[in-house]
């Protein structure tokens, strides 16, 4: 098993910049694909970005293309996701979650961390 927290979150004005934080710990960070997924109150969680095992690939939503940059340090066990030009339709609770395959799909994700609020004020 591998437990995740998320930080990193907060209240910011629009077009300001915010970088998450998703720590590991347990079984070997390496061997999962990770993800980046949100939920605003009232709706579905969203993908958000997901990067393989190794970092080489990295997959973004339409919505953050361009404005967000997903990232991990094997290393440190940690993934990032880097916010940029945020918008106030970026409020949501973020979530990083681990799985077996790199994936948009919530479902085929094993693992979820408690999750970390992002308010973006216009």
């Amino acid at each position: 098993q591998v437990q995740l927290v998320e930080s990193g979150g907060g209240l910011v004005q629009a077009g300001a910049s915010l970088r998450l934080s998703c720590a590991a710990s347990g079984r070997t960070f390496n061997s999962y694909a990770m993800g980046w997924f949100r939920q605003a109150p009232g709706k579905e969680r969203e993908f958000v970005a997901a990067i393989s095992r190794n970092g080489g690939s990295s997959y973004y939503a339409e919505s953050a293309k361009g404005r967000f940059t997903i990232s991990r340090d094997n290393a440190k066990s940690t993934m990032y996701l880097q916010m940029n030009s945020l918008k106030p339709e970026d409020t949501a609770a973020y979530y990083c979650a681990a799985g077996m395959v790199t994936s948009s799909v919530p479902r085929r994700y094993d693992y979820w961390g408690q999750g970390t609020q992002v308010t973006v004020s216009s």
